[in-house]
């Protein structure tokens, strides 16, 4: 390290007048890292990309946003054994940052730390294994971000080759077993390495044996020695959570005695499943062996700390309400902005709080009962930041925690994709923002609010399986299911669409802690439920060593390898670029995210597909559509799926859309929903009508929803602004309660969007082959900013016939920006003049 005399401003001015001569770094030997993939947490800017600190250029850099914590990794493709790191730094230096390792991107081991840095060129001496190598900034030394014109890893290669080892990892690790014949065969005795101990099962098909190796390891190799009583026919199988089993290899015309299976792949379980005797006795096992790979890619370990972007707090957290604030000030107006924040609040009773949520910013508590964590103060969504308009408040959440109101109501001023799930307010709620200005919520579920539900302007809102103390008014489109104390619908002459209870429902997933023990609990499937769902909890909990825990940086790929081990995903707060389509093809996965997680696939992959399967949860993230055009950025079930999953269906709650404002996006179709018996609730599907990179053909997004599965239900569909239809239905006997729409502003003409004689395509389409399909408190709104002469022939599409039939159905022109002909079909009046008053339907036909 060299020592810097000057100031940092001069330092800048030097750098500029005076850039090193472009010329291949480190000709002497090459760095394992030059050329290689690499990814940041913020780049300054499109001229300075990870990348840059790569290249092998020293007249390119790298530069981030000018706050404290940034890093810098490189994937060197495999293992490797690391001897030195040269960062050439540019005037805006790190003063304190680590050099750290990781086998996975994931978890990281620190290899050295550098405080009081000086910049220039530091050479770092490092020992320690690892495929991502990366620099991660603490503290800056100047105003400005960090900045390397070339970060250098050297080291020696891993060959990426793995070998079987001969130990066996099996030894003396916990054992169960179906049964066991008595006392003295235990399922311990077949893992103690004594030949001379044995397991034996009672005298039926099938029985198995299984052990717990601790952490999920690669398999190659399993010995059976059996005793007389052996089996015919058996499977070796492994899990990675011992409920969900992989058949590595499946033995018939077995002779027993001593044998070895080569087998591939990975498990924290090893399991061997007697199906047929060979004998009228049990199964016994003299010792099962296990044999692991090493080298080659590591498995993914779950668990784990949860990042950088996690604020975990407790009653007694020092300059409590100041981290709130901090997050605040950064978040307010940071709409399309990278910046993503989790406050977990341990159980306990905080007082004198105030919890200001801007953009992207989640507070949850950590009981496993809202009232475990009392919050004596208020979480507030307000909209000073834009004039007292709430209606762009968007992407934030509470959740899972109890509110007594300062001054006995919470304000909670939101647009859509703000989630209000599982809390308690001990007092009223106030939906407005101060001065009553225009607001465009919104959505509760499974909370209780002893007081009044106030929400004044706005213009509609949805409300599932909770309870009110009161409901005061609503502007056009009000709708409740399974509220205690919900208005009774009067939607003929006012806002409200009331239903008793809900068909099918399943609340979201959530972190916990059990003592200090992290967990996800994962609530059961509730039919016509009526109310909150706690404390009763019905449901199941999973250790978080079950989840793979994302954190910024990962890689596609290691995500798909830990979904492939059989592991679940928790996303902590970020942004995600993805160069491969994440895969979810088990049953009963869990995919949850953290503070507004957010996944941008890149080169027109699709972002997420999910196979059709039972059960997979997937709940709290944002798919960003990227600048090259995705064909679809959620995809659930492959096309022609058809498997019946009534009993246990995939949900997909406050998973969101966006498609534009935070740059240039292009995706044909939203999300796609090919299986059967899906329930959609809660989502936010935005083709975006104001940010960056906002145009007709900008970011061009043809479909928001399209259904093709039987069965499916959505709660809480907020849909808007797509070239084409919005929604698209195509399967038999699906449901909606409650959709929100808003046409596309920038429909440049009505030529445009005319089809078949039609102008404009409807907001809700449900397809002419459908026979059966029901709704109920429906709204399509018109904004056409463009073209105010557009006039639409209808927000709404579907076939006439007495098995398809909408309730409670309204079109609303906004200040006159084009009208709607008609509200269904070729019926109902047509909206007029510049008032804003809807056009209503009670039923169709």
């Amino acid at each position: 390290m060299r020592l810097r005399s000057m100031g940092a401003v001069l330092a800048a001015l030097a750098a500029l007048l005076a850039l090193p001569a472009a010329h291949s770094a480190g000709a002497a030997e090459l760095p394992l890292s030059q050329g290689k993939t690499a990814t940041s947490s913020s780049d300054e800017n499109a001229g300075t990309p990870a990348a840059a600190a790569f290249d092998g250029n020293t007249a390119t850099r790298w530069s981030s946003a000018a706050t404290d914590t940034q890093w810098l990794q490189v994937d060197l493709g495999a293992t490797a054994t690391l001897s030195k790191v040269v960062l050439t730094w540019e005037a805006a230096y790190g003063k304190d940052y680590k050099i750290q390792a990781s086998a996975d991107g994931s978890t990281w081991t620190d290899l050295t730390s550098v405080t009081g840095g000086d910049g220039g060129t530091d050479t770092l001496d490092v020992s320690g294994q690892g495929r991502y190598v990366r620099m991660y900034g603490i503290h800056r030394a100047t105003p400005w971000g960090y900045s390397l014109w070339e970060f250098q890893v050297f080291g020696t290669s891993g060959t990426g080759t793995s070998s079987c080892d001969t130990a066996n990892a099996a030894k003396g690790r916990p054992a169960s077993a179906s049964s066991t014949e008595n006392a003295g065969t235990p399922a311990s005795a077949a893992f103690d390495g004594d030949t001379g101990t044995r397991w034996s099962s009672q005298a039926s098909d099938p029985q198995w044996v299984r052990v717990d190796l601790g952490s999920v390891k690669d398999l190659c190799k399993i010995d059976l020695s059996w005793e007389a009583a052996y089996a015919k026919e058996f499977q070796i199988q492994a899990s990675s959570d011992g409920q969900n089993w992989s058949t590595l290899k499946s033995v018939t015309g077995a002779s027993g005695g001593t044998a070895s299976y080569d087998v591939t792949g990975s498990g924290r379980y090893l399991r061997v499943n007697g199906t047929v005797r060979a004998t009228g006795y049990g199964y016994s096992l003299w010792e099962v062996a296990v044999h692991t790979t090493t080298g080659g890619v590591p498995p993914v370990q779950g668990g784990g700390d949860l990042g950088p972007n996690v604020i975990v707090v407790d009653p007694n957290t020092p300059g409590l309400q100041q981290k709130f604030d901090d997050v605040f000030a950064q978040q307010e107006s940071s709409q399309f902005g990278n910046g993503r924040y989790q406050f977990l609040l341990k159980p306990g009773t905080y007082n004198g709080i105030n919890a200001q949520l801007g953009f992207y910013t989640s507070i949850s508590g950590l009981g496993l009962n809202p009232d475990d964590t009392q919050i004596n103060g208020d979480i507030t969504v307000d909209a000073g930041w834009f004039n007292g308009n709430a209606t762009q408040n968007f992407w934030r959440s509470a959740e899972n925690l109890a509110i007594t109101p300062s001054n006995g109501t919470d304000r909670w001023a939101v647009a859509q994709a703000a989630p209000f799930r599982r809390i308690h307010v001990k007092g009223g709620l106030n939906l407005a923002p101060n001065g009553y200005g225009w607001a465009s919520g919104g959505y509760i579920a499974d909370s209780k609010i002893d007081g009044t539900v106030g929400p004044y302007s706005q213009q509609q809102w949805y409300t599932r399986d909770s309870s009110v103390g009161g409901w005061t008014n609503g502007v056009w489109n009000m709708t409740f299911t399974g509220v205690q104390g919900a208005p009774a619908t009067n939607f003929d002459s006012g806002p409200y669409t009331t239903l008793d209870t809900t068909p099918v429902s399943r609340e979201k997933p959530f972190l916990y802690l059990d003592g200090s023990t992290y967990k996800v609990f994962v609530p059961a499937k509730r039919t016509n439920a009526r109310g909150v769902s706690w404390p009763a909890n019905a449901g199941t909990s999973l250790p978080l060593d079950q989840f793979y825990v994302v954190k910024p940086g990962a890689t596609a790929a290691t995500i798909n390898q830990a979904l492939a081990q059989g592991l679940n995903l928790l996303f902590t707060p970020g942004v995600y670029h993805l160069d491969q389509t994440v895969n979810v093809t088990r049953a009963d996965t869990v995919v949850l995210g953290l503070g507004l997680a957010t996944l941008v696939p890149d080169n027109g992959i699709d972002a997420m597909h999910v196979a059709d399967v039972d059960g997979v949860r997937l709940a709290g993230f944002l798919i960003d559509a990227g600048p090259v055009n995705s064909d679809t950025l959620l995809q659930i079930g492959q096309p022609g799926a058809g498997a019946d999953h009534s009993a246990d269906p995939t949900t997909v709650q406050d998973v969101f859309v966006r498609i534009g404002g935070a740059g240039a996006g292009l995706a044909t179709n939203s999300v796609v929903v090919n299986s059967d018996d899906v329930v959609i609730d809660h989502t936010w599907l935005w083709r975006a009508d104001h940010g960056t990179g906002v145009g007709w053909d900008t970011n061009r997004a043809d479909y928001g929803l399209r259904v093709n599965g039987d069965d499916v239900l959505a709660t809480g569909l907020f849909v808007e602004h797509f070239n084409k239809y919005d929604v698209l239905w195509n399967g038999e006997r699906g449901r909606t309660i409650f959709f929100q729409n808003e046409k596309a502003y920038d429909a440049p003409n009505a030529a445009a969007i005319t089809h078949d004689g039609i102008v404009g395509y409807a907001a809700y389409k449900v397809a002419d082959s459908v026979t059966q399909h029901e709704a109920w408190g429906l709204g399509s709104y018109c904004n056409y900013t463009s073209d105010p002469t557009i006039v639409q022939t209808h927000g709404f599409q579907v076939p006439v016939t007495a098995g398809v039939k909408l309730h409670d159905v309204l079109v609303i022109s906004l200040g006159g920006k084009g009208q709607y002909a008609h509200v269904v079909n070729n019926t109902g009046a047509p909206t007029s003049g510049t008032d804003t008053v809807p056009s209503k339907l009670t039923s169709f036909p």
